[in-house]
């Protein structure tokens, strides 16, 4: 009987603090995507290490995951939203990359490569950094209590929408594409989660389609798989995140995407209605509903759930969006 290879594992899971240092002493560079317990690991990069595995080999190239709560060395990063990454070489961190940022993450791995052979081969200095960034403003969700209450709080000073890749997207294998291409349109993703909606969910989601003939079927495929779910931000000094999304998306019909904007994703991933493959907010009102009823342990800074003048958005009635006209999304 002929003996075969043993698969190596792409990300070793550190789970001790020998392990962390067994893994931090390894030649070469080690990435760690460091998580959270409550979202797991970032999905959505683990194609691309496994590209670079094959193209750059593991003799110098290493990958792990670390849940932050189980490590003390990793204290800091506790209560992170965003994905975080962490570069060590010789035991010493080396570069951060926050945010599922493949293209980021890619050209980084690929410079600090090359950086630390030009140290074991030509015994150059390692540049060793600190991870400055990490402060108290800097916290998009930090867990612990407030008033008395476990919960979770985004307190990012950028505002936040909803986008949902949706059950066909996710069916077709799309899902990698379309967070490239989010990530490539300028958004920094806070939250990616893959999650199978309830009917009773997406019945309240679109319970101003109740009457409606296509509710039913609407409903049905909203259930029907997994989607993914993510929080999107933008930097400061772009336009407004709910509209940047909305024009990313473009129209709510694939076959009218495909005449005005070939480019959008719903152009290139939609087939027909209600297979558009993407959600998004209609505006700032809708995001913040979307966003309490499908993260209700998430409580949103007041920049984000500020109420727009001559009323108050209550997260209990669950979104509210408008019909599936040119001018609206779904």
């Amino acid at each position: 009987m002929g003996s075969r290879k043993k698969e190596i594992a792409l990300q070793v899971n550190i789970s001790t603090q020998e392990l962390w240092e067994e893994m931090l002493s390894s030649k070469g560079l080690t990435v760690v995507d460091v998580y959270q317990g409550w979202c797991g690991p970032c999905k959505p990069v683990v194609s691309l290490f496994q590209k670079m595995r094959i193209e750059v080999g593991l003799d110098l190239l290493h990958f792990a995951l670390a849940e932050a709560d189980r490590l003390d060395v990793l204290e800091k990063y506790r209560g992170k939203c965003e994905p975080t990454f962490l570069f060590y070489a010789g035991g010493e961190l080396v570069a951060v990359v926050r945010g599922a940022n493949a293209p980021l993450l890619q050209k980084t791995i690929l410079d600090q490569l090359e950086a630390e052979k030009k140290v074991l081969a030509e015994g150059r200095e390692r540049k060793v950094i600190k991870d400055e960034a990490l402060s108290d403003e800097d916290e998009c969700v930090s867990h612990g209590k407030n008033n008395g209450e476990d919960e979770d709080m985004v307190s990012s000073e950028r505002t936040c929408t909803l986008a949902i890749i949706k059950p066909d997207a996710v069916a077709h294998g799309k899902t990698n594409e379309i967070i490239m291409k989010i990530q490539e349109a300028g958004f920094e993703i806070l939250t990616n989660e893959e999650r199978t909606m309830t009917e009773a969910e997406m019945r309240l989601f679109y319970q101003h389609r109740a009457g409606e003939e296509a509710f039913e079927k609407l409903v049905h495929h909203m259930c029907s798989g997994p989607s993914h779910l993510l929080i999107l931000t933008r930097t400061e000094g772009f336009e407004d995140v709910v509209t940047s999304w909305r024009t990313v998306m473009g129209p709510c019909d694939p076959n009218v995407a495909r005449r005005e904007q070939p480019e959008s994703l719903r152009a290139q991933y939609g087939t027909e209605m209600p297979f558009n493959a993407v959600h998004g907010s209609r505006d700032r009102e809708d995001a913040d509903r979307e966003l309490a009823l499908l993260f209700p342990s998430l409580k949103f800074s007041d920049k984000d759930t500020e109420a727009p003048q001559g009323g108050e958005a209550e997260a209990t009635e669950g979104p509210t969006e408008a019909l599936c006209f040119p001018e609206d999304v779904d």
